[in-house]
């Protein structure tokens, strides 16, 4: 095992990737490499063996003592053939080699994976390829330090900084299905670009629409855009990404039986914006609090999770902003602290690919410098990360001061909407610390996206009484009857991706010692738990987050990419667990 020499993988993207690829396979269990596995001692380190059997060969993986999201991970970027000492350097070899220990059903799911790494892969060369010129051409247009980019416009700068950083547990994130490089360099945050969106002119009476400022009833009529005058009465215009226009729009036209019916403006009509970190969603370039999020028939963060706009998302969307609202106004010390993007407004055509939110900042955003969590470890243009340049402005140069204000705040928004029945999926793309040394509260929130929480609505109606908002959400798996899924999704979003892979992240930047961090995650998270009392859930999160022997970790490999929802068993492919350690320490 460890005797052979390391064949060299390669440095940089290649062997960095499949790094990530096995250590989340192993964490998931892909082919039995947790289950089926035994861990053997060598010179270099442990390895892990997969025994053979038919087509299958018996494979090594050497790993390493991890803590985050499971037990051990990869120590190094290759499988190795036990037999022949040959080691797979690749993911397309490292994957066809775990498909043979995979049941026959579920091989596909490898072959589909090792296409998304590929495109994962060439996404990340050309990351590296364009990191100077990115980072000078920001530096330039916004200046050398992102401590002082300020309101919602330079907000957009940190978001190419965070498409350009790796997501915390899934491996191929900058993958995005179907794009090549020239689309990408058009329309993806990582390039900074803007463009024009198209405009689609449909019947009145087929666009559902909602709010004072419905994307679907933008301010200039059919015959402003290019079309004919006659459109004006009885038609409006739904905005459309132009990758949407320019592919898949007929498709969707003709399934929704508005073929024939709607007019496509022809280009230089609508809006220029830029895009967010989320792509789908891109800000108005003449006013960039409002956001404007249209569907794509692309997928990140797997192969099922398709980044198209369902109807009822929209729906939920709105009603999660209600729920939000509602505890906001009973928890009067969120009132200026928790920050709520206004997502109210909307329009359809029925059809995922025909579909529009207009989303709205808050106008405390203005002046203050809003930076999505996922950018807080991304490299920053003038060199160090970006935390570290917003510890320089405002904590006095210490990163630990800032991660402590933020898990301050962030946990103690997260444990009182626990005591209401309520965990959200705001992981690092959806919440953006907000920092204004000018304003009342210079550490805030922003939060957005709210259209996919779990409702514990037993624990809603106990607090709220009959001011609890009935089950106003399209999709039946937000709500539930017990404190599980709450829990679950509380640990696995807010726990995980926005404290520990901080906590993780930052020690293995070399910023603080691991022990310090993690014992700064579990003390605020204490004391937010002992201030929620155990007649609101105190007890429960206790029970199951800070005393549990183990956490729940999302499974998105497996749900998002390489098994089918019949075979997973996954509801939902970004709320699917399996198992990992608890990394809290212990109180003594």
């Amino acid at each position: 095992m460890g005797d052979h020499p390391v064949s060299p993988a390669g440095d940089g993207p290649a062997a960095a990737l499949l790094l990530r690829v096995l250590g989340a396979l192993l964490r998931e269990d892909a082919a039995g490499l947790r289950s089926r596995t035994t861990a053997c001692p060598a010179p270099d380190g442990v390895w892990l063996r997969l025994a053979g059997g038919g087509d299958a060969e018996t494979l090594l993986l050497p790993v390493r003592e991890d803590g985050f999201q499971g037990e051990w991970t990869a120590r190094l970027p290759l499988l190795r053939r036990e037999g022949s000492g040959t080691d797979l350097t690749t993911c397309d070899e490292v994957l066809a080699a775990l498909a043979a220990h995979a049941d026959p059903a579920d091989r596909p799911g490898f072959g589909a994976f090792a296409r998304e790494c590929r495109h994962a892969l060439e996404a990340a060369r050309l990351h590296t390829a364009t990191d100077p010129a990115t980072a000078a051409a920001l530096g330039d247009r916004y200046g050398p330090d992102p401590a002082g980019w300020t309101g919602p416009a330079a907000s957009l700068a940190f978001d190419t900084l965070a498409a350009r950083t790796d997501h915390p547990v899934y491996p191929a994130s900058r993958s995005r299905t179907g794009l090549g490089e020239a689309e990408l360099r058009a329309y993806a945050p990582e390039f900074h670009p803007s463009f024009a969106l198209r405009l689609l002119a449909l019947p009145a009476g087929a666009v559902t629409s909602a709010g004072s400022a419905a994307a679907g009833a933008l301010p200039v009529a059919p015959s402003a855009a290019g079309l004919p005058a006659r459109l004006d009465a009885g038609h409006v215009l739904l905005p459309v990404h132009p990758l949407t226009a320019d592919g898949p729009l007929r498709d969707a036209l003709r399934a929704s039986g508005l073929e024939g019916r709607a007019h496509l403006a022809p280009p230089g009509h609508g809006p220029t914006v830029v895009p967010t970190l989320s792509m789908r969603t891109v800000a108005l370039a003449a006013d960039p609090r409002v956001h404007v999020k249209l569907p794509l028939a692309t997928a990140t963060l797997g192969l099922l999770n398709r980044r198209t706009v369902k109807p009822g998302t929209l729906r939920d969307g709105a009603a999660g902003q209600r729920l939000l609202e509602a505890v906001v106004a009973r928890e009067p010390r969120f009132r200026d602290t928790v920050l709520l993007a206004d997502e109210s407004a909307y329009a359809h055509a029925g059809h995922e690919l025909l579909a529009a939110l207009t989303r709205t900042l808050p106008a405390a955003v203005r002046g203050a410098t809003v930076v999505p969590l996922a950018a807080l470890l991304a490299p920053a243009p003038a060199g160090g990360l970006v935390i570290d340049h917003l510890a320089r402005r405002h904590f006095a140069g210490d990163p630990l001061a800032l991660l402590d204000a933020l898990l301050t705040l962030l946990f103690d928004w997260g444990t009182t909407l626990f005591g209401y029945g309520i965990a959200l999926e705001s992981h690092q793309q959806n919440v953006s610390l907000v920092l204004d040394p000018a304003a009342a509260h210079p550490v805030r929130l922003l939060l957005k996206d709210n259209d996919g929480p779990r409702v514990n609505t037993v624990r809603l109606r106990a607090r709220l009484g009959a001011a609890a908002p009935g089950p106003a959400f399209d999709d039946p798996r937000v709500l539930c009857a017990d404190d599980g899924p709450v829990a679950d999704l509380f640990t696995t979003i807010t726990l995980h991706l926005c404290a520990g892979a901080y906590a993780f992240g930052l020690a293995a930047h070399g910023r603080a010692p691991l022990a310090d961090l993690l014992r700064l995650v579990r003390d605020r998270l204490r004391e937010a738990v002992g201030r929620l009392g155990s007649a609101h859930g105190g007890d429960v999160l206790r029970a199951r987050v800070l005393d549990a022997p183990g956490l729940p970790v999302k499974a998105m490999v497996t749900a998002g990419s390489l098994l089918t929802k019949a075979r997973s068993g996954a509801s939902d492919v970004n709320k699917h667990y399996t198992t990992g350690p608890n990394y809290l320490p212990r109180e003594a």
